[in-house]
């Protein structure tokens, strides 16, 4: 579960980006995060990853407080969430495969385990036949594929998309999102923050609409209108 008591943010520049959030999001859940830009969306991301540390308030995840985490325990929260950015971020030197493995030995785990568990994520994703190709070599789609492999290998608990379709057409942002619909089915969390008014209207999950820094409507099953 993660839980948000009474939390702000404000930025050295002076920048509210959030005012007052209080929320829940308890395990297994879908969660659409909408809103224009500039809401807050993006930091209420970071907030959970402990990328930034709110102003005021309180932030839970599992019953732990992620503001009272000594730094040393900041990487065992990572390892519970994985994240699945925009741009991809992939490693363009690298094939799939090791795109993939490297999330993997960065928490120590053995070849034999990397050996055997790159091959099956990648198979979720649909990326079986694509292992030993470039990203260079991928359409758009397919590197985000291989972005949200990386992000599932270490067998996160949580999952966090960050505009994971903003740059994709339609069609290919559907099939990204049935990778999503397959991953929350197992039980993982599912957390997006996005523009996608057709999909969110479609898929109907959790809509937490945000504006200005605040949740200005939670809804179950909800949509994207009166997102601003």
């Amino acid at each position: 579960m993660i839980s948000f008591f009474n939390v702000s943010k404000v930025y050295p520049n002076g920048v509210n980006a959030l005012r007052g959030v209080s929320l829940q999001i308890e395990t297994g859940e879908f969660v659409f995060i909408v809103g224009p830009s500039g809401a807050g969306k993006s930091t209420l991301i970071k907030l959970i990853f402990r990328e930034e540390l709110p102003t005021k308030g309180q932030i839970y995840i599992d019953g732990r407080s992620v503001i009272r985490m000594r730094s040393r325990d900041v990487p065992y929260l990572r390892r519970q969430i994985g994240m699945v950015f925009q741009d991809f971020r992939l490693l363009s030197d690298r094939t799939v495969f090791e795109n993939v493995a490297f999330a993997m030995k960065v928490v120590g785990a053995g070849r034999s385990e990397i050996t055997a568990r790159v091959p099956e994520v990648a198979k979720l994703v649909g990326l079986e036949k694509r292992l030993d190709d470039y990203p260079t070599q991928l359409s758009g789609g397919e590197q985000q594929r291989t972005a949200i492999a990386r992000a599932l290998v270490n067998k996160p608990s949580i999952i966090i998309a960050d505009e994971p379709t903003g740059n994709l057409d339609i069609d290919t942002s559907w099939g990204i999102m049935d990778c999503f619909r397959d991953i929350n089915e197992q039980g993982t969390t599912v957390i997006i923050a996005t523009h996608a008014k057709e999909i969110v209207d479609v898929m109907r999950q959790r809509v937490i609409a945000m504006n200005c820094g605040q949740v200005v409507r939670d809804e179950q099953r909800g949509v994207y209108a009166n997102a601003t």
